[in-house]
């Protein structure tokens, strides 16, 4: 019997969401994803409340639709990936050290991956200002994970990193 996708963590659906792309950058960007989640360490910080990725979105040419790779001269556009964390102390580097660590060991020269750390506050201020430059990119982003959504991660699964 197959497990729905909404049950638990299923890459598919991640891959689903990055269609447009060919099959090697879907499951770059879906490993990528799941790698931000299982290593995310907010036992970094001491903080008011619990330590929770709310949302991951892929901006930029990815997102766009107006990616490059030339192999000739091996350039290629990075893999942009803005964070949604429940609090600005989460933002500190010290909760992605390992996440960034585990990206660069697996995937290696293949791709280049650029994180920005956003905090929901930081969000909800750039609403309330109107920045563009934040918005326009929330918009014509992808949203490859988000909290109130998706199925959570199992723990140390078959083909799941470990700690």
């Amino acid at each position: 019997m197959n497990t729905p996708t909404n049950d638990v963590y299923a890459r598919e659906v991640v891959m689903a969401r990055v269609g447009h792309l060919i099959r090697r950058k879907q499951r770059e960007i879906e490993r990528i994803t799941r790698i931000l989640r299982c290593f995310f360490d907010p036992s970094q910080m001491q903080a008011p409340e619990p330590g929770q990725i709310k949302r991951i979105m892929l901006i930029g040419p990815y997102a766009r639709r107006n990616w490059y790779e030339d192999k000739r001269t091996i350039g290629f556009s990075d893999y942009e990936l803005w964070i949604v964390v429940s609090h600005p102390l989460f933002t500190d580097e010290r909760c992605w050290r390992r996440a960034r660590s585990v990206i660069r060991s697996e995937l290696g020269d293949r791709c280049a991956v650029d994180l920005e750390i956003y905090s929901k506050s930081d969000i909800r201020v750039a609403k309330d200002e109107r920045d563009s430059f934040i918005l326009d990119r929330i918009d014509a982003g992808i949203t490859l994970y988000r909290a109130s959504r998706d199925a959570p991660l199992r723990r140390r699964g078959r083909g799941e990193p470990r700690s």
